[in-house]
C-alpha cells in the first residue's frame, strides 16, 4: 500500500476515533504508530491536534501505539470506539510510553465506553 493511502487510513481512523471522543481533540500529543506487518514494520509519527501525519521514527513521541497491519486497515475503514477497545482488550493494539499519559486516555476512553451503554 502507497505511504498516501496509508496516510490517508490514519487521518480516517484518527478522525472517526476524535469524533467518538471529542474530549481528545484538542489534546496535544505526539505518537509513534507501529503498524506491523510480515518483515515490514513502518513507523508513522502522528501529531494532534491536526493532525500531522509523517513516516517517521518520532523519537519526539509521548506514547507508542503498536497494531497489525491487517487489524489496522479494518479498525481504519469502519472501527468504533468499541471496537478499538476490544482489539486492545485482545492485544492486538498495544499502548506504550508515558504511564500518566496512557492513563489519561485510558480514562478517558473508559468514561465513553461508559457514557455509550
Amino acid at each position: 500500500m502507497a505511504s498516501g493511502d496509508t496516510r490517508t487510513q490514519i487521518e480516517q481512523a484518527l478522525g472517526r476515533f476524535i469524533a467518538e471522543v471529542p474530549a481528545l481533540g484538542q489534546l496535544k500529543l505526539v505518537m509513534r504508530l507501529e503498524l506491523r506487518a510480515r518483515g515490514d514494520v513502518p513507523i508513522w509519527r502522528v501529531e494532534v491536534p491536526g493532525p500531522k501525519i509523517s513516516k517517521d521514527p518520532a523519537g519526539d513521541a509521548r506514547i507508542d501505539v503498536s497494531i497489525d497491519r491487517k487489524e489496522f486497515n479494518e479498525l481504519a475503514a469502519e472501527g468504533t470506539l468499541r471496537q478499538w477497545a476490544n482489539a486492545y482488550d485482545r492485544g492486538h493494539v498495544r499502548v506504550s510510553g508515558d504511564s500518566a499519559v496512557t492513563k489519561l486516555l485510558g480514562n478517558v476512553i473508559g468514561r465513553q465506553l461508559a457514557r455509550a451503554r
